[in-house]
């Protein structure tokens, strides 16, 4: 893909005299564990478009592969689509209909909660599924590019629970931020949260309701410095990696 998106900005920069990057971040992929996990994540992609406000509906818009899945037209005899149309219905006199049942039905648990995080996780599937990966690439990263930080399926999300439950606190406490108070906790989270899962400064910013990126910043260099200072912050704080481990 990487190839793919590189010789694609070529001829794009080329035709249209353009210059610079075409596509926002790199290719992306992810690990999914089942078949219903899978299809959650077609029916995210196809319905993006509705959510970011782009279309009314979803047979309108050009720029996904929504459309292939209803067409017999031989342009989209590249997409390999069988294979999610079968897992919805055996019958291929009746895969459409399913097709556009599933797609029509209400928001399981699972794609709200991708819906939820700013970015696609890493993997999608059960919890069991997750800890498993987590146990045979503990330590390692996705890959060689990537940051020494950003280690397998740790998010943002399992660095606020593990530090609300070392804390023993309800998130709410974790986020809310009062002018004056000291709150430890949140500060452990925000430097955990980009030392284990690489978040931007602003995205980090946004999740904790912060102004601008910079006193996330400074939260982080604090809490670095108090670590070096006081032994015993910096126990709580591999207390709370071991719980991300």
């Amino acid at each position: 893909m990487r190839h793919i998106n590189g010789l694609y900005t070529q001829y794009f920069n080329r035709t249209y005299k353009s210059d610079g990057p075409l596509f926002r971040g790199r290719y992306k992929s992810i690990i999914v564990e089942q078949d219903r996990y899978l299809l959650e994540l077609v029916c995210y992609i196809h319905r993006n478009p509705l959510r970011a406000g782009l279309t009314k509906r979803l047979e309108d818009y050009r720029w996904t592969s929504h459309k292939a899945y209803l067409s017999e037209s031989n342009q989209w005899n590249w997409l390999h689509k069988e294979f999610v149309l079968s897992m919805l219905e055996e019958n291929k006199n009746k895969q459409k209909q399913s097709y556009l049942e599933f797609m029509k039905k209400e928001e399981s648990d699972t794609l709200k909660t991708i819906y939820e995080k700013s970015t696609l996780p890493l993997f999608l599937g059960a919890r069991d599924f997750i800890d498993d990966i987590r146990h045979k690439y503990s330590g390692k990263t996705m890959r060689k590019e990537m940051p020494q930080s950003r280690e397998m399926a740790i998010d943002k999300i399992d660095v606020e629970h593990a530090v609300v439950k070392y804390y023993k606190l309800e998130v709410e406490d974790l986020l809310k931020s009062r002018r004056g108070n000291y709150n430890e906790a949140r500060n452990v989270a925000i430097y955990l949260m980009r030392k284990h899962t690489g978040t931007k400064l602003r995205d980090i910013g946004i999740h904790f309701g912060m102004n601008n990126y910079s006193s996330v910043g400074s939260v982080i260099t604090r809490t670095k410095q108090e670590m070096v200072k006081n032994r015993n912050l910096r126990q709580r704080v591999q207390e709370v990696e071991k719980l991300l481990a």
